[in-house]
C-alpha cells in the first residue's frame, strides 16, 4: 500500500474510532416529544370587546427622574403621571433579560401615562446581576422598592399599584408579589418553565424554522448541558402558586421563544393551587415576544387591553364567565424538555481544563523555540536537521486550525443565539456555518494524522529530535488531540454529515 493510502486509511479509522467515541460519550439525546393535544385552546373564545375598546391617550403628563437605594446600589428612575390629581392605578415596568434600561419601555409608559396610568421605569442593577449570576429574587426586591416609591406619591392609588414583567422579568414578578404591597401583576410572554428549559425549547424551535441538521441542535445542547449557570435550572412553580393578587397574562402567537400553551397550564395550575381565579390570559394575534409585530409597532389591541384592564380594576380582575382565557388560537408543536446534564468528563471545569492546555501547548511551542534560538543551546539547525522544518510547519499550521476551529464554534453558536433573541436567520447562513465547523474539524484530524505520520517517518530515518523539539511536538499534537476529543464529544465528526 503507498504512504498516502496507509495515510487515508489511518484517517478513516481515527474517524470511525472518534465518531464512536463521540457516541459513547454522549448524554441522552435532547429529543422532545409533539406536544399533547389540548381541545381547550383549539376553541377559545375571541377576546370580549369590552377590553379593546379605544382608550383615550392624548392627556397631559408630567415627567420626574428620581433615584432609588437598591441594598448595595442605587438604580435611577422614570415617572411619569398624568397631569389630572388622581388617584391613578399605578404600573412598574420589570424588564427581561439583558441590561435593561428604561428607555426600552419609554413608548407604553408614555402611552398609559396619557391614558390615565402612572408608569415608573428604572434602570436594572449590574451590581450583582450579570449573564452568569441572575439572582431573581434580589431582582424581585428592587421592583418591590419601586411599588414603595409610586406609593409615596398622592396621585398613586396605593391599592392600584402593581407590576408588568415581560420574559425574564416573569420570573421575578411572582417572587415580588409574596409581598401584599403589589395590587396586581401584568405577565407579557411569560415562561412559567425553568429558563433552562424556555430556552432550549425556544433554540429547538428556531432551528426547525432554519431546517438546521441535527447535529447543530446536539451541539447546541450538549453545549447547554454542560452550563454551570444555577439561574437555568430556577423553578418558578413555588413562587406561581403563592399569587393571590389579579393577574393578567398576555401572549403573542407569533413568538417562537415561548412555549405559550405549557406556559399557561403551567399558570393556572399554580393559581388554581394559590386558590386565585382572578386571573386574565389573553393570545394576541400576530405579536412576537415583545407584544409587536415583526419587531415594529405593538400589535393591535395589545396597549388597549393593558389600559383597560388596569384602568379598569377591581372590576376586570374577574373576567366575563367562561373568558378568563381567550383571543388567537396557539399552536406549541412541541413540549418543553430538561436538556440531560452533561456527565462529570464534559462538565465546564474539564472543558476548561483540556481548551487551557490547548491553549498553553500552542502558545508553548514557539516560546520556547525563541527562547532556545535566543541561548542557542539544544538547538539542532536546519542545516544539520533538514526534517525539522517540515515538521515545523506541519506543527504550526495544525496550531492555527485548531485556533480557528474554536473560534469558528464559538462564532457559530453566537449566530444561533442571536438568530433566536431576534427571530431572524436563514437556512443558508446556518448550513454554512455547519459546513465550516465541520470541515476545519476534519482538517484538523487530517494533519494530526500526517503530522504524527512525518514525525515517525523522520525518526525512523535516523533522526534525533532535540530536548526542546521533543517538547514542541508532544505539546501540539497533545494539545491537538485534547482538541480532537472535545469535537467528537460535541458531534463534528459524527455521522450523517
Amino acid at each position: 500500500m503507498s504512504e498516502r493510502g496507509r495515510l487515508s486509511l489511518a484517517v478513516g479509522l481515527l474517524l470511525a474510532a472518534l465518531a464512536a467515541t463521540g457516541y459513547l460519550l454522549s448524554p441522552p439525546a435532547f429529543d422532545p416529544p409533539p406536544l399533547r393535544e389540548d381541545l381547550s385552546f383549539q376553541h377559545l373564545p375571541p377576546q370580549p370587546s369590552a377590553e379593546v375598546r379605544p382608550v383615550r391617550h392624548d392627556g397631559a403628563i408630567v415627567t420626574q427622574e428620581i433615584t432609588v437605594p437598591a441594598g448595595d446600589t442605587t438604580l435611577g428612575a422614570t415617572i411619569r403621571a398624568p397631569a389630572t390629581p388622581g388617584p391613578h392605578p399605578a404600573l412598574v415596568f420589570v424588564q427581561g433579560s439583558g441590561p435593561g434600561v428604561r428607555g426600552e419601555f419609554t413608548t407604553q409608559a408614555t402611552w398609559l401615562a396619557r391614558a390615565g396610568v402612572v408608569t415608573l421605569t428604572y434602570d436594572k442593577r449590574t451590581v450583582g446581576y450579570d449573564f452568569r449570576h441572575r439572582d431573581f429574587s434580589l431582582l424581585a426586591d428592587d421592583a418591590l422598592r419601586m411599588i414603595e416609591a409610586l406609593k409615596l406619591r398622592a396621585d398613586v392609588d396605593p391599592s392600584r399599584v402593581g407590576l408588568w414583567g415581560v420574559s425574564e422579568g416573569s420570573w421575578v414578578i411572582p417572587l415580588a408579589a409574596r409581598s401584599l404591597d403589589v395590587g396586581f401583576a401584568v405577565m407579557v410572554s411569560s415562561p412559567n418553565v425553568t429558563p433552562l428549559r424556555q430556552v432550549a425549547w425556544a433554540l429547538n424551535e428556531q432551528l426547525e424554522r432554519l431546517h438546521a441538521p441535527s447535529g447543530v441542535r446536539e451541539l447546541l445542547t450538549k453545549a447547554m448541558g454542560g452550563v454551570g449557570f444555577d439561574f437555568l435550572r430556577y423553578d418558578p412553580d413555588p413562587a406561581l402558586r403563592q399569587i393571590t393578587q389579579p393577574v393578567l397574562a398576555l401572549y403573542g402567537t407569533m413568538d417562537p421563544s415561548i412555549p405559550f400553551v405549557e406556559s399557561t397550564q403551567k399558570l393556572t395550575a399554580g393559581l388554581r393551587a394559590a386558590g386565585n381565579v382572578k386571573y386574565t390570559i389573553r393570545f394576541l394575534g400576530g405579536a412576537d415576544h415583545a407584544m409587536r409585530v415583526n419587531g415594529g409597532p405593538f400589535t393591535k389591541g395589545y396597549l388597549e387591553t393593558l389600559a383597560n384592564w388596569v384602568l379598569g380594576l377591581p372590576g376586570t380582575a374577574l373576567p366575563p364567565p367562561g373568558a378568563q382565557i381567550a383571543g388567537a388560537t396557539p399552536v406549541q408543536r412541541y413540549e418543553t424538555a430538561d436538556v440531560p446534564q452533561a456527565p462529570w468528563y464534559a462538565g465546564g471545569a474539564i472543558l476548561t481544563l483540556v481548551l487551557m492546555l490547548a491553549t498553553v501547548a500552542y502558545v508553548a511551542a514557539p516560546v520556547t523555540e525563541f527562547v532556545v534560538r535566543m541561548r542557542d543551546r539544544d538547538l539542532v539547525s536546519p542545516a544539520r536537521s533538514p526534517q525539522w522544518p517540515a515538521i515545523r510547519r506541519r506543527l504550526r499550521r495544525m496550531a492555527w486550525t485548531g485556533v480557528g476551529l474554536l473560534t469558528a464554534v464559538v462564532a457559530f453558536i453566537t449566530l444561533i443565539v442571536l438568530f433566536s433573541v431576534n427571530q431572524a436567520g436563514a437556512w443558508p447562513a446556518v448550513l454554512s456555518g455547519w459546513l465550516v465547523v465541520r470541515v476545519l474539524a476534519l482538517l484538523m484530524l487530517v494533519q494530526e494524522v500526517t503530522a504524527a505520520a512525518a514525525v515517525y517517518a523522520a525518526v525512523q530515518d535516523g533522526w534525533e529530535p532535540g530536548r526542546w523539539q521533543r517538547f514542541t511536538i508532544a505539546a501540539v499534537l497533545g494539545g491537538t488531540g485534547g482538541l480532537l476529543l472535545i469535537a467528537a464529544y460535541y458531534g463534528l465528526f459524527g455521522f450523517p454529515w
